[in-house]
């Protein structure tokens, strides 16, 4: 096991004054309503992403800074909503007004080179807070900017474009479109190749709601969910070689589940075991399901330029002793079942419960999320740079809750494709399911060296690294 070490990185980052972008011309000032999957609790707080750029020798005297600011007013033409606002309505309805008040946007150069963040670039990031500067008076989800974007210079010439999205407008899927399209003005495109499509009413409760499916997401569970501030950060990524050792272990009816699949169970229950619960304690993992992608899930399917939500989370459920006790194909099962649950009816009756129970939260006690995103391919992104070093969310968790991963689109040191995955725990069962995926991978692969790459940063020291003026 290989621990990436970049802690001890201190850097100075000097910041123009935030401002705002607005569309480049005229669009419609109308008020837009969010669907029911849009304005859940659950999705009423931002999500960070980052993207990491070297430089770029046919770019040499364009600067990223003026390139994506231009770029990102036009691109503001044609998602309008984007430059709204946020207001609630009668029953907690959320809805856009569409006003060109525009989205945030910081210029920022950093006295350090993308070498210096080490070989490895993955989440949690040194002085990430510092990347994407929280623009006092912006982090609220009523009356406040949809986006807020910081590009930043590196002394190397190359940059970091950091963003944050009000995940109530979209998800991974609909924010990589936007940014898409971004990518096509920047590279000369006058319009975008797939139009925006609004229609949240598609994915709105039906009239008379009727809750149809047992959504376990839902349920209210006594206890309490592990505090973000108590956590620290630390990613893990799974090469060929690793997923190869984890399916050597499947039983052979389920030798053709995804790999998305197959880390699911591996990690739900590698952090079962690490977080040493009572075996007669219930336990889920809610995954993550897209109604844009699987045949059939949505007939006719969901428009290819919606970029609401437009995703569900099936639960699997079971007691921490059968998870633990179990071989890794009973835990598999359990996560096959879980996201064969999804079909249109399956959407429509989550959208039902929602309206009809308040839009209540997710189940967060003894749960774990975990969201494939290798398919939402980031990297792709280059704004005319190339591919991105490292590309996709900045770190584990997400609003308050700890218990939310991500599969993620990378590769290692030796070139080499995959999957990363960041994990947010508290200190001692961190160390304990490093330890428990090593070992699992190590007899696994009947080696002493899994190969598994981790990169760690406790949370707290975010804050306290790096500096700003």
């Amino acid at each position: 096991m290989v621990l990436l070490n970049s802690s001890n990185l201190n850097f100075t980052v000097r910041r123009r004054q935030p401002e705002l972008i607005a569309p480049a011309k005229a669009t419609p000032r109308e008020l837009k309503l969010l669907s029911d999957l849009d304005d859940q609790d659950g999705l009423r707080a931002h999500f960070p992403l980052v993207h990491f750029y070297r430089h770029e020798a046919s770019m040499a005297g364009k600067d990223p800074v003026k390139v994506i600011r231009d770029a990102l007013a036009q691109t503001l033409v044609f998602y309008y909503p984007f430059a709204g606002r946020i207001r609630e309505g009668v029953g907690r309805k959320l809805l856009v007004e569409c006003n060109e008040k525009g989205v945030l946007f910081i210029e920022a150069d950093a006295d350090v080179t993308l070498a210096q963040f080490g070989d490895n670039l993955k989440p949690p990031f040194p002085c990430f807070d510092s990347l994407l500067y929280n623009v006092p008076g912006s982090e609220g989800i009523l009356h406040c900017p949809l986006l807020l974007i910081q590009v930043t210079r590196l002394k190397c010439g190359g940059f970091v474009f950091a963003m944050r999205m009000n995940h109530t407008m979209t998800d991974g899927p609909g924010i990589l479109q936007f940014m898409n399209v971004l990518d096509e003005i920047v590279n000369g495109a006058s319009e975008p190749s797939i139009l925006p499509v609004w229609h949240r009413e598609i994915l709105s409760a039906r009239n008379p709601p009727r809750v149809t499916r047992t959504h376990h997401e839902f349920e209210q569970v006594a206890g309490a969910a592990i505090p973000l501030k108590d956590t620290v950060q630390q990613s893990f990524f799974f090469g060929p070689s690793e997923i190869s050792a984890i399916r050597r272990v499947i039983p052979r009816h389920l030798r053709q589940s995804t790999t998305f699949e197959v880390l699911t169970a591996c990690l739900w229950r590698c952090r079962t075991k690490a977080l040493q619960l009572d075996p007669n304690d219930d336990v889920r993992t809610l995954v993550i399901v897209n109604t844009r992608f699987g045949r059939g899930r949505f007939d006719p399917p969901i428009p290819a330029g919606y970029y609401g939500n437009a995703f569900v989370y099936p639960a699997a459920v079971t007691t921490a002793g059968k998870l633990c006790e179990s071989p890794l194909g009973y835990a598999l099962e359990l996560v096959k079942k879980a996201k064969a649950k999804v079909d249109e009816e399956y959407v429509h009756s989550t959208a039902d419960l929602l309206v009809t129970g308040g839009r209540p939260c997710l189940t967060s006690v003894r749960s774990w999320m975990i969201s494939d995103l290798s398919r939402v391919v980031f990297r792709n992104v280059g704004f005319g740079w190339g591919k991105a070093v490292y590309a996709g969310p900045a770190k584990a968790g997400f609003g308050p809750l700890a218990g939310v991963s991500f599969l993620v689109a990378s590769t290692n040191d030796k070139g080499e494709e995959g999957r990363v995955v960041p994990m947010c725990l508290p200190p001692e069962p961190m160390k304990r399911f490093a330890k428990e995926l090593d070992n699992m991978l190590g007899s696994y692969k009947n080696s002493k060296d899994s190969s598994i790459i981790m990169s760690g940063l406790t949370c707290s020291n975010w804050q306290n690294h790096g500096q700003s003026d």
